[in-house]
């Protein structure tokens, strides 16, 4: 280990922006630049893992959010730039939510299912009916596996995407069967609470808002928190209207850059 990667060792424990820092001083082909990367992103890992806890609970495997989270944050540490002077969590925040949340659109295989799982998909209905009229009964994963010259992990996939085929209308009674009139599926549904989303807004705008100049922050304020207008802000400033909506068209523009990825996606 070279004198710098053993220094960005310990620095990346003791003060995980210093270690973004030691990155940002090696060229990119400098042979010590991989292990000091490698310490920069254990450094930060505690941020990744909070983040992925944040979203546990939703049908998805921990150590699966665990690792999509960690490639956000890969991301992240290798498109910071130090130089621009911002705060690195208030730029992977929104880096690594944005991957956990495309990883949750990935699953939803009801919505869009790759070509090759819809062949799967096919493959493993044709071979469990072909060997469940051989052998009398329903065929295992192995076996599955054995007759499509394929891997378990493959026949699962497979299997899952079979359940995604399967879904129920939202109008369909909650107790079928019954004689008596019944409420349905999607009346018994939760309502969407837009808060949740804004709650994770709210938590990136605070880092990012705070990464404005000092008087970027205060025509922010006094347009949106004092619904002053343009003239207004700039006759208090002591500049041209002209000038404050170029500006606020410049703050906005990066904000929305660093948040672009907290917004939900829409259908």
């Amino acid at each position: 280990m070279t004198m710098t990667a053993a220094r960005a060792r310990t620095t990346a424990v003791g003060n995980p922006h210093e270690a973004l820092h030691q990155l940002a001083a090696l060229p990119m082909h400098h042979p010590s630049r991989p292990a000091v990367r490698d310490q920069a992103i254990v450094a930060w890992l505690p941020l990744a893992t909070d983040l992925a806890h944040r979203f546990a609970g939703r049908g998805e495997p921990l150590a699966d959010l665990l690792q999509t989270a960690t490639v956000g944050l890969i991301k992240a540490v290798d498109r910071f730039d130090v130089d621009r002077g911002t705060d690195f969590p208030a730029f992977a925040v929104p880096t690594i939510v944005g991957e956990v949340k495309r990883y949750f659109r990935d699953q939803t295989w009801d919505l869009h299912v790759p070509r090759r799982l819809q062949e799967l998909r096919r493959a493993v209905a044709q071979a469990t009916e072909t060997l469940s009229q051989r052998q009398g009964r329903t065929p295992t994963i192995g076996e599955l596996a054995a007759e499509l010259e394929v891997s378990e992990a493959e026949i699962r996939d497979g299997l899952r995407v079979s359940g995604a085929y399967t879904t129920i209308s939202l109008d369909a009674p909650a107790t079928p069967g019954g004689d008596e009139p019944t409420a349905t599926l999607g009346e018994l549904l939760g309502a969407e609470d837009v808060e949740l989303s804004r709650a994770e807004l709210r938590m990136a705008v605070a880092p990012a808002v705070a990464t404005l100049s000092e008087r970027q922050q205060r025509i922010l304020h006094m347009r949106f928190f004092g619904n002053l207008t343009q003239d207004q802000i700039a006759r208090q400033i002591g500049i041209s209207q002209m000038h404050v909506s170029r500006l606020l068209s410049r703050i906005l523009t990066d904000l929305r850059e660093r948040l672009y990825d907290y917004a939900e996606p829409t259908s």
